[in-house]
């Protein structure tokens, strides 16, 4: 299949940039040319799919002439990311990004050559860190590979490939034409159920029963990204003198620092990637002979010498103590810092710490007034936190805030006695329900 070779078949009720909307394109053509564009597979997803149905406002707010995703995605090589030397395994993904960038780039040149609109959209970074909505991507790669049948998300939140596994890493490109077939979901699961991931998080993001604590990942994972780097520049301005610093940070945490600034950023961890046996290209090794696999794969990960970032009085903290005694632990924040009131609704599920709420039953109304009107209810139980929009049901705590105050306190700009003294905030109920709340969301 050639690069230059045109994708509207001679039926198409379409036929210049004019009527782009109006085209169908050919949909064995297309994928043919995205192999020859170097994907090592892809599948092709309607934007009205319903599977979309949580993505599609973004996707057309991003691209309002979206007609067809292509999902694609490119294969990794095993042994690099399993090598505990991060250094080998992020030069491995980094390859392999810029390999997803030349692909999305190649498709649509292509598919400026037949008139057609298309644009591809970055397969990690760089974001458009500045937006609004505090959402930095326009798509989200996953859903629209599961929409397009390239594999199933799996227990540590990787999409699972049926062939390649989680070796992969994913792109999307956006079409103003309509496909001639579209891709389905899978029927079957390739994981395994093996729970290896789970053995491996070195922070016990990943539960066997499912749950997963985002903020543990992020704080160590992505500790030289945008999150730990602003923890960083904090922690930079706060310190008096170079001794201070030094005190607070590493040589090696500064020379990491650097290193992420100058060649990219650096993933801490992939332990959950590296130990998965899904797939068939895989799968066999593990399948052959598991002690073995548990041997050269899982066990070099598990004892692996290193430092592991954790929020002080979160569950990692807890779980690195416990579960990996021989890990060196460092107490940091992680950077999520809410820059309004909808940004902090929203993050509440992300950063709940559920063994921490162990024991709490209450339910809260909030009333933020100011820059944002809005009334919110958040309830904690059993373990679980559930954000409701308006007032429901009776709360066991109110709080009425300033908006503009509330986001300040949140950064620890703001101090809670003076904000009760100038009415900024107001308590009814027990105030140590504040003190549960803000114990359950550490970062």
């Amino acid at each position: 299949m050639n690069l230059n070779a045109r994708l509207i078949p001679e039926s198409s009720p379409g036929g210049g940039a004019s009527e782009a909307t109006s085209l169908v394109l050919d949909a064995e053509r297309l994928r043919c040319l995205c192999r020859e564009a170097g994907a090592d597979d892809v599948g092709l997803v309607s934007v009205d799919a319903i599977a979309l149905d949580r993505e599609r406002e973004e996707i057309l707010r991003f691209f309002p002439a979206t007609r067809t995703l292509v999902s694609f995605v490119c294969r990794m090589n095993r042994e690099p990311l399993r090598s505990p030397d991060r250094s080998v395994a992020n030069l491995e993904s980094h390859q392999t990004f810029d390999r997803l960038n030349e692909v999305g780039h190649k498709i649509v040149a292509a598919m400026e050559r037949d008139g057609v609109r298309a644009i591809s959209t970055s397969p990690a970074f760089p974001m458009d860190m500045g937006r609004a909505s505090g959402r930095g991507w326009p798509v989200s790669h996953k859903p629209v590979a599961v929409a397009a049948g390239l594999g199933i998300m799996g227990l540590h939140r990787l999409l699972i490939h049926p062939l390649f596994g989680d070796y992969i890493l994913l792109g999307t490109v956006l079409l103003a034409a309509e496909s001639s077939e579209y891709n389905r979901p899978l029927g079957d699961n390739p994981c395994l159920d093996c729970k290896l991931c789970v053995a491996a998080c070195p922070t016990g993001a990943i539960a066997a029963d499912g749950h997963f604590n985002f903020s543990a990942c992020f704080t160590h994972n992505y500790r030289d990204y945008f999150g730990g780097f602003t923890n960083w520049v904090e922690q930079v301005a706060d310190s008096k003198n170079a001794s201070e610093y030094r005190r607070k940070v590493s040589d090696a945490e500064t020379a990491s620092v650097w290193q992420s600034l100058a060649h990219g950023g650096t993933y801490k961890c992939v332990h959950c990637l590296a130990v998965c046996p899904a797939g068939k290209d895989v799968s066999s090794s593990f399948l052959a002979d598991k002690s073995a696999y548990m041997d050269t794969v899982v066990r070099p990960l598990q004892e692996k010498s290193e430092t592991v970032y954790v929020v002080p009085g979160s569950d990692a903290e807890v779980h690195v103590r416990r579960r990996f005694p021989s890990k060196r632990l460092k107490r940091v924040g992680n950077g999520l810092h809410a820059n309004s009131i909808s940004q902090f609704l929203g993050a509440l599920p992300l950063v709940f710490q559920r063994e921490v709420s162990t024991g709490l039953d209450a339910t809260y109304h909030f009333t933020f007034r100011g820059e944002e009107d809005c009334r919110a209810t958040v309830i904690i139980r059993d373990k679980t936190v559930q954000v409701s929009q308006g007032h429901i049901g009776t709360s066991d705590l109110r709080v009425t805030a300033d908006s503009r105050w509330w986001i300040g306190f949140l950064a620890k700009d703001r101090n809670l006695f003076w904000g009760l003294l100038r009415l900024k905030l107001r308590l009814k109920g027990a105030p140590k329900l504040l003190s549960d709340f803000a114990k359950c969301f550490p970062s």
